[in-house]
């Protein structure tokens, strides 16, 4: 049958088609859906754009023809039918079909339509509708990169950011370094999660997706605004990692104690001081973007008050050194009271290793001491020059 021929037995029988769909039930307003009815009650003509439902009244080589009453005749062809021939193979006569409008009027008087276009609209309204609904998703992990991982739903791409997983997920890595947090991130390609989306944006592609629900959010905040700085709380350790600890204060509410944080003396692995399930006793030291820092030495006697009335400036003091740093090395001269020993001191830090071994003791110069503000310099060419 040429195409011709098909065109007009489409306009031979659009008159009978539409007596035939007060009869009909997939092509009645009410099964039509809520688009049709708009379309009949305000006698618009669709535009370029919009969707519009109707029945299949005939299908050709190439070409599939829709009825849009009050409208006329939809068709799909050329470039439209090609990327929807999966689909259209599998049409029937009769069935109802919801397109979108390429050209309002084709030259040939026809609505031209796109299904494609339409699936894509249709999925972006599904995903505002689960928004709304707060729809969750089981959906498996395609890739990772630094900020979060990608995620595909209705084949279309999404993205959940590292800041949106749950608290088991989220990478734990030291000073935020997008590095690891990449490595730790690629773990979970391929896993499968419980998301729900809480961004669908069609004109600009974006599809964002979230571990936690919008009443996990709001009851995370409600949670973290009931503590206030200088709360003493009792906790479980949940993790230890090589920049601190993490510990639940409630069931959903976890805070981290950063290395600085678990003890006045210097800590070189957390691992080695808590364990996951051990109870611990925290202060709140900050509130602040939904998260609680929280301390543990300072629950303890600050030994810095004590050294305030046993050295001044100037005095001469044994110290033990404890760690290099770029700066030089520390050195304690009492548990939790340590100074730095700077390296303008020697050639560089082979001499400065050479001269101060990690673990032994030397004797220095107090040249700057601020207990208050917990700072200390310590001089090993002027204890020398005294001697």
């Amino acid at each position: 049958m040429s195409d011709d021929t098909t065109a007009t037995m489409v306009a031979e029988n659009d008159t009978d088609t539409q007596k035939d769909a007060r009869s009909n039930p997939l092509a009645s307003a009410e099964d039509r859906g809520v688009m049709g009815s708009i379309y009949d009650e305000s006698k618009q003509a669709p535009q370029a754009g919009d969707l519009v439902e109707g029945p299949v009244i005939s299908i050709g080589a190439g070409r599939l023809f829709i009825d849009v009453p009050p409208f006329g005749t939809g068709i799909i062809y050329g470039r439209e039918y090609m990327e929807a021939a999966d689909i259209l193979r599998k049409v029937n006569i009769g069935d109802l079909i919801t397109a979108k409008v390429v050209e309002s009027e084709s030259k040939d008087g026809y609505i031209e339509l796109s299904l494609q276009e339409a699936r894509q609209a249709l999925i972006w309204s599904e995903a505002e509708d689960a928004i709304v609904n707060k729809k969750i998703f089981e959906l498996p992990v395609r890739e990772a990169n630094k900020g979060g991982l990608i995620l595909e739903w209705q084949g279309i791409s999404g993205f959940l950011p590292a800041s949106q997983l749950k608290p088991e997920h989220y990478p734990r890595v030291a000073e935020g370094d997008k590095d690891m947090i990449l490595e730790e991130l690629k773990k979970l390609v391929g896993e499968r999660l419980s998301v729900v989306i809480i961004t669908a944006d069609s004109k600009e592609g974006k599809l964002i997706f979230s571990e936690k629900s919008p009443e996990q959010q709001k009851d995370k905040g409600d949670m973290v605004d009931r503590y206030e700085v200088g709360d003493v709380l009792e906790g479980e350790v949940t993790g230890a990692v090589d920049f601190g600890v993490f510990v639940k204060v409630q069931e959903g509410l976890e805070g981290l104690v950063h290395i600085s944080e678990l003890d006045w003396g210097l800590v070189g692995d957390p691992r080695a001081l808590y364990k996951v399930g051990e109870a611990v006793r925290v202060k709140v030291i900050e509130v602040k973007d939904g998260k609680i820092s929280l301390s543990i030495k300072a629950l303890k006697e600050n030994p810095w008050n004590n050294a305030k009335s046993k050295y001044s400036k100037g005095d001469l003091v044994t110290a033990v050194i404890i760690k290099y740093n770029k700066h030089g090395a520390l050195a304690s001269i009492e548990e939790g009271v340590a100074g730095l020993v700077h390296i303008s001191e020697f050639e560089g830090a082979d001499e400065l290793r050479a001269s101060l071994e990690l673990g032994k003791s030397y004797q220095f110069k107090i040249t700057l001491f601020e207990p208050d503000e917990h700072r200390m310099t310590l001089s090993y060419k002027q204890a020398h020059e005294t001697a």
